[in-house]
């Protein structure tokens, strides 16, 4: 008999070829490409199908009966509940994904442990062992909690299994990458695994009206791991951001079929687990010093107003290539706003090396932090200060115009409540806080000193 010929599957597309290659063809990735047995698809398979279904049972949209008064399970932590849409709905599938050591596990198991006052719930660890789960459960505060069951497994059939029985009104699955069907060949982690391991758990959290919650990895990039179905699967997708070596976590969903996408929690960590800050803006601007290259800019995270510091440096350049480096904002951004700076003003930074620095590990997408990062390198390369008692915000054209800014009354507030007397901002923004500018260069003249 012929030997069955291997194919090679994409572990972020599924695309397959023949033979490895370095680069798929489909999604453009480098090295995803993992050999695995064909599986006995195409036209078979839909030829044996063919005929087999059966008609629908319909209802009329008044005769079905709706669920929309469901008691959703609270987390225990408020922010993270509005961040779901007011906590996990029964039946509902969420995805938490985030780097190692950002704090995924401890925060599940502090949710754990609060659902589990009242409701029972399954924790399931594919990756640790019962004894070291119940270490990290006793140290976050479930101590002889009778309704927090512990399992090990890595059967994606075992765990559909006890979510069917319907025992559990919340199941936490740590993580969806190592997890496998028998019935497939290939390695946990692979497409296939990954793909009909949600499947057949999301079926039995449906079936069930259980609540689960699936941990998933990140790839070097950021990116969720795995192929791009398993965030259409599931209901919530939480993003958990950060450094995982100190500053601020955030927590943000980045698909939420049951709430807003528009909310954000942000955590810090202590000995005893993860706490929310309940003053965000205070605790970035707290070891603040004023000098040349500090502006800070009034940003939104989610609907949350939020005061950070945005930090330059600007320094001669030793090579023939100018260095451009960024943390917490893009690069791309950066290079644009310094060739705007460069066309629309008078600083020359084409020999400069230049540096922007966003304080407390927090990733900035907010286009009104244009403004401010491009203040940042000015105040940086002339040696110039703000005051003391200003906030930046604004969105800044190729042009040189300053754009408005979405969110504006909140970044107000928030500064306000802070102590600051003035926000430098769009001229659009009628408000007597705010002292508008047009374009950038009158931004410059008239506020650094």
């Amino acid at each position: 008999m012929a030997r069955a010929k291997s194919q090679f599957i994409c572990q972020q597309c599924g695309a397959s070829y023949p033979k490895w290659v370095g680069k798929c063809e489909n999604c453009g990735e480098w090295n995803s490409l993992v050999e695995q047995l064909p599986v006995d698809t195409g036209a078979s398979a839909v030829a044996r199908s063919s005929g087999k279904g059966k008609a629908l049972t319909t209802l009329k949209l008044s005769e079905t009966a709706t669920e929309t008064k469901q008691a959703r399970l609270a987390t225990g932590i408020a922010d993270l509940d509005a961040v779901l849409g007011g906590g996990f709905l029964p039946g509902g599938v969420v995805l938490v994904a985030g780097q190692p050591g950002i704090g995924k596990s401890t925060l599940l198991a502090q949710v754990a442990a609060f659902v589990a006052r009242q409701q029972p719930v399954l924790y399931v660890s594919g990756e640790e062992s019962v004894s070291q789960v119940k270490l990290r459960a006793e140290r976050l505060g479930a101590v002889d909690s009778e309704n927090l069951q512990l399992a090990s497994s890595n059967s994606a059939e075992d765990i559909a299994a006890s979510i069917q029985t319907g025992q559990y009104d919340l199941v936490i699955v740590d993580s969806i990458q190592t997890l496998s069907l028998a019935e497939i060949a290939s390695a946990p982690g692979s497409v296939s695994q990954i793909t009909n391991s949600s499947n057949v758990i999301i079926r039995a959290a449906k079936a069930s009206n259980t609540a689960v919650i699936l941990v998933g990895h990140v790839t070097k990039e950021g990116s969720i791991a795995g192929p791009k179905v398993l965030e259409h699967l599931v209901d919530v997708v939480l993003n958990f951001e950060g450094d995982r070596y100190g500053g601020f976590r955030v927590v943000r969903a980045q698909k939420n079929r049951y709430g807003s996408t528009n909310e954000a929690a942000i955590f810090e960590m202590h000995e005893d687990g993860l706490q929310i800050v309940a003053n965000p803006s205070a605790s970035l601007l707290a070891e603040r010093q004023n000098l040349d290259g500090s502006i800070v800019l009034a940003t939104m995270e989610g609907a949350r107003p939020l005061l950070v510091e945005i930090q330059a440096l600007v320094n001669p350049t030793n090579f023939g290539y100018p260095k451009r480096a960024a943390s917490g904002f893009d690069l791309n951004r950066l290079n644009l706003l310094v060739a705007v700076l460069e066309k629309r003003t008078k600083l020359n930074l084409s020999d400069k090396d230049i540096y922007i620095n966003v304080v407390g590990g927090l990733k900035l997408s907010d286009p009104a932090a244009d403004l401010a990062v491009a203040m940042a390198i000015a105040s940086a390369s002339a040696g110039r200060k703000l005051s003391d008692e200003a906030v930046v915000f604004g969105e800044v054209g190729l042009g040189g115009e300053v754009r408005s800014a979405q969110g504006w009354h909140a970044r107000v507030k928030e500064a306000k409540k802070l102590g600051f007397i003035y926000a430098i901002a769009p001229k659009t923004h009628k408000d007597a806080f705010v002292r508008g500018v047009g374009d950038l260069r009158q931004a410059l003249i008239d506020y650094l000193q």
